[in-house]
């Protein structure tokens, strides 16, 4: 007979692990301390806005593996929505300057040649500055590699690598950046065609995954957190958590996809990223103008240079905006923090009216720093005792903290766990 799986945290780490395991025929518990599953790609009903809003607005491409893969094994493969080619709009608050991005299709750049669709200002060879971090060692910055400031670093890469790498580019791992290059740019358009959950992110990542996990007789434990593991010489032997202890056998599998420091609780000696940055999300109850929802009802979505609102997000009930890296501002009052970020949205969507009811979500540990030393502080997924396992983005993924980064760690620690059972 086939052991049984402890997923403890259900966030994407954990129901990526979960529902690989359960799809084989596991039987599966995921142990989750909060009151819902999603950890930080969440949705919930907010009183102050009168609708469900998303804690944050997760960007994922096209390309991203990790993420076609779950979406396809739980059945939510029509849960993204964006558009049918690599489009994306900028606007700069500091002149009015404004553009669409439109990288062609194929592995070849010759985009980078036509100033219609590259960005204003930048000269085709601006953009081959940036090949060499695809080959970047573990530990050197992006700033020892690239040294373009200009139009192009101002206007797209440095945005474009702040919101992957949620650490200011100039001090982040040249390794970490190069993977993202790898994967997007050096690809071609189709691989970097922006997606996004609609109409949450719950409904996409999250509902379709429990639903298959009851499908396949999987259990979830809510609010219920782990208070501490008994450790043996070479397995796991309990969990333990408010009222209960529940055995673990050597033929059963655990998987730890808990926050960084919550593992480093758990496990003696295990070391952990201890340095984090902030992600402030804003969302404002109005519909947006005409002229930026999409014309097929897919989330809009607008780059901006120059203000405190990075990324805007355009959905049929809301405006949401992202800004990432954000610890100079995650500890500002709340509303003056909206007024802020209002002011940056009313000027790049033209809008001339009062600031609509609206929210404010903080992240303070979002991420881990996506620097070189915090880098190499990230733990293997393999432990020394032989029926535990660790997934998360925090782990050694080869990424940056990213949703598509979680998912692919959920993969690999089963298929750990999978090999522990046998199968």
């Amino acid at each position: 007979m086939t052991g049984k799986a402890y997923i403890v945290g259900g966030g994407l780490a954990g129901l990526s692990a979960a529902t690989v395991l359960a799809g084989r025929g596991v039987s599966v518990e995921v142990i989750e301390a909060a009151g819902q599953a999603g950890g930080r790609c969440r949705s919930y009903f907010d009183p102050a806005m009168g609708c469900v809003i998303d804690n944050g607005n997760h960007l994922v491409l096209s390309s991203n593996q990790g993420v076609n893969t779950y979406l396809a094994r739980i059945g939510a493969r029509d849960a993204l929505a964006g558009p049918r080619k690599a489009e994306f709009p900028f606007a700069d608050l500091r002149d009015g300057t404004r553009w669409t991005l439109r990288p062609n299709e194929g592995p070849i750049p010759y985009w980078f040649a036509l100033g219609k669709r590259r960005v204003p200002g930048s000269h085709a060879g601006d953009y081959l500055q940036y090949a060499p971090l695809m080959w970047a060692g573990p530990q050197v910055r992006l700033d020892a590699v690239v040294h373009e400031r200009g139009q192009l670093w101002q206007r797209l890469m440095r945005p474009f690598l702040l919101a992957a790498l949620n650490t200011a580019p100039e001090e982040s791992s040249a390794k970490l950046a190069g993977a993202i290059l790898r994967e997007t740019l050096a690809k071609g358009g189709r691989h970097y065609r922006p997606r996004i959950a609609h109409p949450t992110l719950a409904a996409a990542f999250v509902e379709p995954a429990l639903k298959y996990l009851e499908e396949h007789k999987g259990s979830l434990r809510l609010s219920t957190r782990l208070r501490g593991m008994t450790l043996g010489p070479r397995e796991v032997m309990t969990l333990d958590i408010a009222d209960a202890t529940l055995p673990v056998g050597p033929g059963d599998a655990v998987v730890l996809a808990v926050p960084p420091w919550a593992a480093s609780d758990l496990i003696p000696g295990l070391t952990v990223p201890d340095d984090f940055r902030a992600i402030v999300n804003a969302h404002f109850k109005m519909t947006p103008p005409p002229s930026f929802l999409a014309k097929n009802s897919a989330p809009a979505m607008l780059g901006v240079i120059g203000g405190t609102a990075e990324w805007i997000f355009g959905f049929d009930d809301r405006i949401s905006v992202t800004v990432s890296g954000a610890d100079a501002i995650v500890d500002q009052d709340r509303e003056d923090l909206a007024m802020r970020i209002w002011a940056d949205v009313a000027k790049a969507l033209n809008i001339d009216a009062p600031m609509p009811a609206w929210q404010i979500v903080k992240e303070k540990r979002a991420t881990f720093a996506a620097t070189p030393a915090q880098d190499a502080r990230r733990p293997h997924p393999k432990t020394r005792w032989r029926n535990l396992f660790l997934a998360g983005d925090w782990t050694q993924t080869g990424l940056p903290a990213t949703i598509e980064g979680a998912l692919r760690s959920g993969e690999t620690a089963a298929a750990l766990a999978l090999r522990h059972l046998g199968l």
